[in-house]
């Protein structure tokens, strides 16, 4: 149970990166599409109808989390409690800048919250590449199951590290390409032209930046935490993971190419499922690696619920997801339709 539980809150993590990640993309490149007031108005029409209902699912991964793996929850809530809280701003921030900005008809009042949104996502999209970065690395667990970490300290990943280290920080930069990328692709599905064009553009060039970050992270990731090619040597079928997250890179510049959006869209998403997906397999049975002492880790065995806990929570999560799955689908139909100048009068 306690294994169909960590399938779970990896599955809901997932779906937040590809749904929310490119809510986050579009306001990292912001500034870059849209030149003008009229036009930055558009591209926040494009995630508009469904920003913050992405959101949900993150909101939801922590919850299923606290129920199913409350140590884990107490843990890493308490030795992350700094960045959660940026996090937490951040998020806070950029859902004022899309909210408030069309109150005031003013240029100065729209500069501003066009800033803080763009300025929200790329840090928010950062940051949340640099906790995935922690979580691979390990933390310096005592044998409690607690630990803290400062900012930062020498920028290495032995002896005491800090939050950002030069791993950490290298899979924040990768983080925020995918998701820009993964943004760009977004609104060329959603835009018509001149920020079509532009965002086309901006997705064929960042896509060789995703490449690159995705080879140097490969043999990074190897050489901080070397166990995670461990489930991968065994038998089965895991290493056809990283295959949809390499068959996902290949079709972004495939369908990129040929100006079929939708599909390059679909396979920028296929890309981070591929490769959030891949790190969960690799991870397996961890939720979060100790630097001090590996008997320290915490593991599904040592930090799940109860069995019958998990197994009333099981029915009532399948219960709302049913909802929540019908409620997006409906949501994502009614928008499908690409945003226009005709959709931004009035505003």
């Amino acid at each position: 149970m306690a294994t169909a539980f960590f399938v779970i809150v990896a599955l809901m993590l997932l779906i937040y990166s590809v749904l929310d990640g490119f809510d986050l993309g579009v306001g990292a490149i912001h500034w870059l599409v849209g030149r003008t007031r009229d036009e930055r108005r558009l591209v926040l029409g494009a995630i508009g109808p469904v920003w913050d209902g992405n959101e949900v699912w993150l909101i939801a991964a922590g919850g299923t989390l606290y129920f199913a793996f409350p140590a884990l929850y107490a843990s890493s809530f308490s030795g992350f409690y700094l960045p959660l809280t940026m996090v937490l701003w951040l998020l806070m921030l950029r859902g004022i800048s899309i909210e408030v900005r069309s109150h005031v008809n003013d240029p100065l009042w729209h500069g501003f919250y066009d800033f803080v949104f763009t300025l929200s996502g790329a840090l928010l999209a950062i940051f949340l590449g640099a906790a995935l970065g922690n979580v691979i690395r390990g933390v310096p667990l005592n044998s409690d199951g607690y630990f803290f970490e400062p900012l930062w300290t020498t920028f290495r990943v032995t002896g005491q590290p800090g939050i950002l280290d030069w791993y950490t920080t290298l899979v924040g930069v990768m983080s925020f390409v995918t998701l820009a990328n993964h943004g760009a692709h977004w609104l060329a599905l959603k835009t018509e032209e001149p920020l079509r064009g532009r965002a086309r553009r901006i997705a064929t060039t960042l896509w060789w930046i995703v490449a690159l970050v995705t080879v140097v992270g490969f043999f990074a990731t190897v050489r901080v935490r070397p166990t995670i090619l461990d489930n991968y040597r065994a038998p089965g079928l895991g290493w056809l993971i990283p295959v949809v997250a390499l068959g996902g890179l290949a079709g972004m510049a495939w369908f990129g190419a040929r100006h079929n959006d939708l599909l390059a869209f679909i396979s920028s998403s296929l890309y981070i499922a591929g490769m959030l997906g891949g790190i969960a397999f690799g991870m397996y049975p961890t939720l979060l690696p100790a630097t001090t002492d590996p008997a320290y880790s915490l593991t599904i065995a040592n930090s799940a619920a109860g069995a019958y806990g998990l197994r009333v929570g099981l029915v009532w999560w399948m219960m709302s997801a049913v909802l929540v799955v019908g409620y997006f689908g409906y949501l994502y139909w009614m928008f499908r339709h690409r945003v226009s100048a005709a959709d931004n009068a009035g505003h």
